[in-house]
């Protein structure tokens, strides 16, 4: 069992005043910097995103903004209206304009989605990420559908859909892969579940890590869009944070029925991104930067496969299937999980994200995100070295 030193216990009543700052989620790597310091910090695992989609970018954005002299124009003017990005965010993932909502990170849609679509009860899955029951106004109205940890956590879509139809709720939601745990539902049963439950007013299918799964041996991206059209009570979420590591410009976009945009535009998210969204959106949309992306998209895969396998390789702790770009990760030597992240952070720079505060896990759990190959070798050989020692 796992226990913290004298400076790892005290460096820990630091990081507690920071975590209640923060609520349910981590602190950012920035904050812990700031108002901690000296952590030494090699790797951010807790945060999810791809490392080499940030490099894209960042050569994109140098390029074309700052050795132009661009960006102060950028900075400077305001950006364009909502519907304006969604103009051309819709030439390159095909769906009308009028059915998309740009939003300021994908935390942003949530929000619109659950304060202006929600007219009833809300099932929400747990473990889970828990903006989807915070944001509920009426904490009354939410009903958990518990994820059984015998099965891994992966949902039971039999169970899930009789469940769904005993219940009636006006909404519901659906993480694929979902967050914590990584599971990813197929897109047959998806679609089968749609069929199922047309009933439910509305369906919120949160994608914000589909491009890290995959269906083929060729580990192409996987398209759901079109559903909106056979599917009209389908609200697709999407985050940039994750696909593509640009979580400090504050990105996403929602695909709803028009009618759902309009509402959401008329009632006050005109100028609700920066330049720098818009620059992203329209880089977005163009084929050079697509085709360099897709190419780190797969690498990040499959640097994410073999860095899962050597997880699974450590003794003492259980990886939960996952094709997502993270694991959850159970101790089960007893450890508690955050004193093993406290030590990962304070002694081996690898900064996690321990679960405690994750609805519906029962047991020790951290879950730990995909980096580049290098700083994989890092977080495994931190995890190797306190398990050895």
């Amino acid at each position: 069992m796992i226990k913290l030193n004298n400076e790892e216990e005290v460096f820990y009543n630091k990081f507690k005043e920071l975590k209640l700052k923060s609520g349910s989620h981590s602190p950012s790597i920035i904050s812990l910097m700031e108002e901690i310091g000296g952590t030494g910090i090699k790797v951010d695992a807790c945060f999810l995103s791809n490392p080499y989609a940030t490099e894209v970018f960042i050569d994109f954005f140098e390029k074309e903004l700052v050795s132009t002299k661009k960006l102060h124009q950028i900075i400077e003017a305001y950006p364009p209206q909502n519907k304006e990005i969604a103009l051309y965010l819709s030439q390159n993932i095909n769906i009308p304009a009028e059915n998309i909502f740009i939003g300021n990170g994908a935390i942003e849609i949530i929000q619109a989605i659950l304060h202006n679509f929600l007219n009833g009860k809300i099932i929400v899955n747990i473990p889970t990420f828990s903006s989807y029951y915070e944001y509920v106004k009426n904490k009354e109205v939410i009903v958990f559908y518990q994820l059984k940890k015998e099965n891994n956590y992966v949902l039971d879509i039999d169970n899930y859909i009789d469940f769904v139809k005993q219940e009636k709720p006006d909404t519901i939601v659906l993480i694929n892969p979902n967050n914590p745990n990584g599971d990813y539902i197929n897109k047959e049963t998806i679609n089968r579940l749609l069929k199922e439950l047309i009933f439910v007013n509305n369906i919120i299918l949160d994608e914000s890590f589909i491009h890290f799964a995959y269906e083929n041996i060729d580990l192409s991206m996987i398209d759901t869009y079109n559903w909106l059209k056979e599917f009209p009570n389908l609200i697709i979420v999407k985050s940039m944070a994750k696909d593509f590591g640009i979580a400090g410009i504050r990105a996403g976009y929602g695909i709803m029925q028009s009618d759902k945009v309009k509402k959401l535009l008329d009632t006050g998210y005109l100028w609700n991104v920066s330049g720098l969204t818009d620059y992203f959106f329209k880089l977005y949309s163009r084929p050079d930067f697509q085709k360099k992306y897709d190419v780190v998209r797969k690498k990040y895969i499959m640097n994410t496969l073999m860095f899962l396998n050597e997880l699974n390789r450590i003794p003492n702790i259980k990886v939960y299937p996952s094709r997502a770009n993270f694991a959850l990760v159970e101790l089960t030597d007893g450890s508690n999980a955050t004193e093993v992240m406290i030590k990962l952070l304070y002694s081996y720079g690898v900064y996690v994200r321990e679960c405690s505060d994750k609805i519906g896990l029962e047991g020790q759990f951290l879950r730990v995100a995909s980096r580049s190959f290098e700083e994989n070798i890092i977080i495994l050989e931190a995890l190797k070295s306190i398990y050895e020692a």
